[in-house]
């Protein structure tokens, strides 16, 4: 029988997207890290991306398309068993509902040299800086001349003593640029950081259905069943928890700059 190269070729472009990812998304090490949040160069009005993700369906995590408003099977069958008036089902499709992570472009203080990375956040993490670019002794952090490095300090599940991890923030109180205007190296590697999407594939609207197929004949074959433990990096930090869409959020990602202001300080910074 001879190769199916299309196979072939779709499982490296799988490998391929499988080793971007690992060296584009970042997460902190045990300890305390320092970072800065710079414009994402593919919507310089908002750096923080929100993403709805399926975890642990099949023992994987999937990208939902209704991070883009597109259809989705899995969210369509939660809603309906959300309607159907059994308490059991309702708690089943709230299960399903797919979770969200924010991420954020970023430069890894001593590491920038590896260029920009993707910070991915929980809920908590990411209201709090909202708070903090909401406030006006603060304001927009993510300024490259005049915004603020943010140390993350991260501590193991073992070291908190509870069962999950635990991440907490502090902006430094002094006004830095993000890099050296003079470093073109490190000016490029801004400017052409990559689209967060590119990190984690969609899949279509029939192939979302089979995975969701998959999980459901794994369900009826074993209903007593554990479930298969979550192979995603993105729970280690902290539970994914549904999308911000209070008016502080809103308000903070407006607040800071206008998307007039960032888009000019880009087109200065790159056409310079």
């Amino acid at each position: 029988m001879p190769l199916d190269l299309n196979k072939i070729k779709s499982r490296l472009d799988s490998l391929k997207s499988t080793q971007n990812k690992t060296t584009a998304v970042w997460k902190p090490n045990p300890g305390k890290n320092t970072i800065r949040i710079v414009p994402y160069a593919h919507n310089t009005e908002n750096p923080f991306i929100e993403l709805l993700f399926h975890y642990n369906m099949n023992g994987r995590t999937y990208l939902s398309p209704s991070s883009f408003g597109r259809p989705d099977p899995i969210v369509e069958f939660a809603n309906k068993l959300k309607k159907s008036g059994d308490k059991e089902e309702w708690k089943t499709g709230r299960s399903l509902e797919p979770k969200m992570r924010t991420y954020v472009p970023v430069l890894v203080r001593g590491a920038e040299h590896e260029g920009v990375k993707f910070w991915g956040m929980g809920k908590q993490v990411y209201q709090e800086i909202l708070s903090i670019i909401a406030d006006a002794d603060y304001g927009d952090i993510t300024d490259l001349k005049n915004g603020r490095d943010i140390v993350v300090e991260f501590k193991t599940a073992e070291e908190t003593g509870k069962s999950f991890p635990e991440t907490t923030i502090r902006v430094k109180p002094n006004q830095t640029p993000a890099f050296d205007a003079a470093d073109a190296g490190l000016k490029e590697k801004v400017k052409n950081q990559k689209n967060v999407t590119e990190l984690f594939p969609e899949l279509t609207y029939d192939e979302l259905a089979a995975v969701m197929d998959t999980w459901l004949n794994a369900s009826e074959a074993n209903p007593d069943g554990e479930a298969a433990p979550s192979t995603t990096e993105e729970t280690t930090e902290e539970a994914p928890q549904k999308p911000v869409q209070s008016a502080t959020t809103k308000a903070a990602i407006k607040t800071p700059t206008s998307a007039k202001d960032i888009a000019s300080e880009f087109d200065d910074l790159f056409n310079s």
